[in-house]
């Protein structure tokens, strides 16, 4: 039968994050006891406060479209948000709130990028950078970087990886999948060589902003020279346990803002307006009433640490944010458990699920083919039970 995909669709590789969950959710309905330490989703109930404000908005009678860019009052309190945490100035003008961070990204990607442009993307990078480079019709270069070098790539690297072609660049920070933070020295290095090159623009994926266990958490774009070609993007869904929500946003130039309110006015209009209502609350309350969930966290990564420590072979950093663990297992390829040979991390990730019924999701797709991450965004009896059954198959 003659292909009746499109091609933009053929090329796009599946989610790995959302394929190893829906994997897990299929041995668990086989009756498999899975711990899923895949996907990157707070274990927390949406906050009491948020919860009441959406009943608020309901009673309210929100139930009309919601204009495309976001409500005023919503985008008011984010340039209000991006002054407080990030110390930049926006307009209501530069804002536009979309149905997730990954929308926000989807709509700059595709109103940036042109066939022949490239991409660049610091390794490990979140698994649908590549995929939203590819549906803007871009290549992407991958920059890698090394559990060594705590998951950063230096400036001679981002140098040396620009092209003529070269016109986006994504950073991640606290980074998804390593949990690295990129200081503000580190980003005032990079920018000294983005300087060069005025004709490249910087996506700052700042999702796990609130997410971080001291070192605080920097916007490129407070860098005055990086401002007008930085596109900063966040959301709701990881600091506020709001991942269902669907609420994210960019502050961007006004020119930029105003092409991804076009785009997204014909994809699918403005963001749920219950949401919205919820989240000025969350945005406009102290960022303190979430402090309980970053506490929860950090305990956790240092229990995790501790216990995956114990086990040769893992090679592990300190994470600085996020909620991942991301450790290198080269140690275990050309070896065989279970009858298994190990020889590549999505082996050893398959490994974990089939036999110590484990779900980890392999670094292959985060560009990062050494590694696994294993996310902590789960009770502490799950985490304790998971690297018990992982140390059993190891053993």
């Amino acid at each position: 039968m003659k292909q009746l995909l499109s091609e933009r669709i053929t090329s796009l590789p599946a989610s790995a994050t959302l394929a190893m969950a829906a994997k897990a959710r299929e041995l668990k309905a086989e009756g498999k006891d899975i711990i899923s330490l895949s996907l990157g989703e707070p274990d927390f109930n949406t906050p009491e406060y948020i919860k009441d404000a959406a009943i608020q908005a309901i009673n309210d009678n929100y139930n009309s479209y919601s204009p495309v860019d976001g409500y005023v009052d919503l985008k008011e309190a984010i340039c209000l948000k991006f002054k407080r945490d990030n110390n930049l100035e926006y307009k209501p003008s530069q804002i536009v709130v979309s149905t997730g961070a990954k929308q926000s990204l989807a709509n700059i990607t595709q109103v940036l990028l042109n066939p022949g442009d490239e991409v660049l993307l610091p390794a490990p990078y979140w698994v649908s950078y590549s995929a939203l480079g590819i549906l803007g019709g871009a290549t992407y270069k991958e920059i890698p970087s090394t559990i060594e070098t705590d998951f950063k790539i230096t400036p001679e690297q981002l140098e040396a990886a620009i092209t003529p072609k070269t016109k986006l660049v994504f950073f991640n920070s606290p980074n998804n999948p390593s949990g690295t933070v990129y200081t503000e020295e580190d980003y005032k290095g990079l920018a000294a060589v983005l300087e060069k090159y005025p004709d490249i623009f910087i996506i700052s994926d700042e999702i796990y902003e609130h997410i971080n266990y001291g070192t605080p958490n920097f916007s490129i774009a407070c860098i005055p020279s990086m401002y007008d070609r930085t596109i900063t993007v966040n959301g709701l869904a990881k600091a506020f346990a709001m991942t269902g929500w669907r609420i994210g946003y960019i502050g961007a130039p006004e020119w930029i803002a105003k092409a991804c309110t076009k785009m997204q006015g014909q994809v699918t209009s403005g963001t749920n307006c219950i949401a919205q209502r919820a989240a000025i609350t969350a945005l406009t309350e102290p960022v303190s009433r979430i402090q309980y969930m970053v506490d929860e966290f950090e305990k956790r990564r240092n229990m995790m640490l501790e216990l995956l420590g114990e086990i040769e072979g893992f090679k592990l950093n300190v994470p600085k944010g996020a909620f991942y663990i991301f450790p290198d297992v080269s140690a275990f390829f050309g070896k065989t458990f279970k009858g298994k040979a190990i020889e590549t991390a999505a082996d050893f990730s398959m490994l974990l699920l089939e036999e110590a019924n484990v779900a980890t999701v392999s670094g292959e797709s985060f560009g990062a083919p050494t590694c696994i991450r294993i996310s902590y965004a789960a009770s502490e009896a799950q985490l304790k039970e998971a690297v018990k059954r992982i140390k059993e198959v190891l053993s």
